[in-house]
C-alpha cells in the first residue's frame, strides 16, 4: 500500500449544524487520534509536513479548518469559546469519543477551553506556542507582530518575522520550513479570508483582556498536558507557558532554544519525538 503523507492526504468534508468542515486524516487506524488545531488564519497546508508525517508515523492524525476558514464553510468564530464549541461539534460529527489534542497558538486557546468543557473527550493535551486567558501580555500583539500577522496577502517574510527568532540560525530553519510547507502541489487548501482574519483577531483580543481570575480556570484541566514553546516567543510571551504549567495540575514544559513562536516548525523531528513519547 502507498503511504498517505501530508502531501498526498486528500481533503475530506463532514457536515454538522450547517457547516461543511474541511479536514484530512492520515496515519494508522486504531487507537486515540490526535486532532490538531491550527494557528491564526492557518489552513490545512500551513502545518509543517515534517512534523505531521513524523507524528502520523505512530498514530492517526486529524487536521481541520475552523468554520469560515479556508475550505470550511460557515461563520468564523469571533470568540475562543465559540471556536472551541465548533471543534467539539466537529469531533462529534466524526464520532470521536476520545481524542488527544494539539493546539498551536490560537488553536491552543481553543484547546484549553475544550479540555475544560469536555474533559472526558480529551485524553492528553499538547499546548504549543500559546498562553492562558487573561494573563499579562496576552491582550493583543505588539505593533510589528500585528502588522506582519495581519498582512492582507501574507508572504514568506511575514511568516519568518513572526514565527522564528530574529537570529541567523533560527531564520535559516525558517527558510527550510517555507520550502517544506509549500512543497504540496496538488489539492492545496485555499487561503483564509480577510473576514476570518478579523474575526480571529477579535477572538485573540477578547481572550487576552486582563483578568487575573480567569487564570484559575486552568486548575480545572485534569488531563496530562505537555506545553511546548520557544525560548523567546515574540507573539505570545514565553512567560505565559510557565504560567500554564504552574496552574495546570498535571503539566510539563518543554522549551526549545533559539526559537520563537513556531518552535514546532523549527524543530519538527524533536517536537514529534517529544509529542509521540508523551502520547505513548
Amino acid at each position: 500500500m502507498t503511504t498517505v503523507t501530508h502531501h498526498t492526504a486528500p481533503t475530506r468534508f463532514v457536515e454538522a449544524d450547517g457547516v461543511r468542515y474541511a479536514y484530512r486524516r492520515l496515519g494508522p487506524d486504531g487507537g486515540v487520534p490526535l486532532v490538531m488545531l491550527q494557528h491564526f488564519t492557518g489552513n490545512l497546508d500551513n502545518w509543517d509536513p515534517a512534523l505531521v508525517d513524523a507524528l502520523a508515523s505512530e498514530r492517526e492524525v486529524i487536521l481541520v479548518d475552523y468554520p469560515g476558514v479556508a475550505s470550511s464553510t460557515g461563520t468564523p468564530a469571533a470568540t475562543i469559546a465559540e471556536m472551541a464549541q465548533q471543534m467539539i461539534t466537529f469531533t462529534a460529527a466524526l464520532d470521536l469519543d476520545e481524542i488527544d489534542l494539539l493546539g498551536f497558538s490560537i488553536g491552543g486557546f481553543a484547546a484549553q477551553d475544550m479540555a475544560l468543557i469536555r474533559p472526558r473527550l480529551i485524553r492528553r493535551l499538547i499546548l504549543a506556542g500559546t498562553g492562558p486567558k487573561g494573563a499579562p501580555g496576552m491582550h493583543g500583539w505588539r505593533k510589528d507582530i500585528e502588522t506582519h500577522a495581519r498582512a492582507e496577502v501574507p508572504t514568506g517574510e511575514d511568516l519568518l518575522y513572526i514565527f522564528f527568532a530574529h537570529t541567523e540560525t533560527s531564520q535559516a530553519k525558517g527558510v527550510e520550513f517555507l520550502g517544506r510547507f509549500m512543497a504540496r502541489t496538488e489539492g492545496r487548501d485555499v487561503p483564509s479570508s480577510l473576514a476570518s482574519r478579523d474575526a480571529q483577531y477579535d477572538a485573540v483580543l477578547e481572550w487576552g483582556i486582563p483578568d487575573h481570575s480567569a487564570l484559575q480556570r486552568l486548575t480545572g484541566i485534569r488531563c496530562p498536558t505537555l506545553v511546548i514553546q520557544g525560548d523567546n516567543d515574540l507573539m505570545i510571551p514565553t512567560k505565559g507557558s510557565h504560567t500554564l504549567v504552574g496552574l495546570i495540575p498535571d503539566a510539563q514544559l518543554r522549551i526549545y532554544p533559539d526559537a520563537a513562536h513556531a518552535s514546532l516548525f523549527q524543530y519538527p523531528a524533536e517536537v514529534a519525538k517529544d509529542v509521540n513519547a508523551f502520547l505513548g
